[in-house]
């Protein structure tokens, strides 16, 4: 079977239709996030435990398909998308799920336990950051019909709207991230100093998570520019 057979057989007839596959089980991996973090937040390190390595199972099939698309799409490929296009946001989409993991092992590893005072928003946070995830893939799974119309017409102005409200969400996310910090910073006198600073890593990779979602669509906006 040749590499371009391979793909189509996995994918389906679609060149963008590997990136969609790739982002849907990135964004099932993102979602655990939450009932990890109620776990860890209400020390229920056993639930915690069975979602990290749910996390894990899912990240490690997000990587799976990663590396079969960049294995199996060739140089030569006819596409109305770039290669370089689609490898970035293929990157952008691998960080989503691996700083999943990477938050899940932390927490885990290091049993931590945040000020009950921040942990309301702290979930705030983190669920607005995975709104910019569900927004990001709403956006990739419209490169089929942009395809299909040439990258004309009503289809551009929808995926443009779409990467401007993935943009406001990624917005609320800096807004909260600030608060989230704030809240924590009032209590640093009454934790442990390395505690804290893991703690700020914490949170800074759980931004990085709407960060990332808003690459993503930045780089579907350089597709339609292109």
């Amino acid at each position: 079977m040749s590499p371009k057979s391979f793909v189509f057989s996995m994918f389906g007839s679609s060149p963008v239709s590997p990136l969609q596959q790739h982002m849907a089980k990135v964004q099932v991996c993102v979602q655990e996030v939450i009932p990890f973090l109620e776990a860890a937040l209400a020390q229920d390190w056993v639930r915690a435990r069975e979602v990290q390595k749910r996390i894990a199972v899912l990240e490690g099939e997000a990587d799976a398909l990663k590396k079969e698309l960049r294995l199996h799409l060739p140089r030569g490929w006819m596409m109305p998308v770039s290669r370089r296009d689609l490898l970035e946001a293929l990157r952008m989409q691998d960080k989503i799920a691996n700083k999943t993991k990477d938050i899940a092992g932390l927490i885990i590893g290091r049993r931590m336990v945040f000020p009950t005072e921040i942990a309301e928003k702290l979930l705030e946070f983190a669920r607005r950051c995975i709104d910019a995830t569900a927004q990001a893939q709403l956006a990739i799974n419209e490169l089929d019909e942009l395809v299909e119309t040439g990258f004309r017409g009503h289809e551009v102005e929808l995926v443009e709207k779409m990467i401007t409200e993935l943009d406001a969400i990624e917005a609320d996310t800096d807004t909260l991230q600030v608060e989230v910090r704030d809240l924590l910073f009032s209590k640093e006198k009454e934790l442990y100093a390395v505690d804290v600073m893991f703690m700020y890593n914490i949170i800074d990779w759980i931004g990085d998570l709407g960060d990332l979602a808003q690459r993503v669509g930045s780089r579907l906006l350089m597709m339609l520019a292109r």
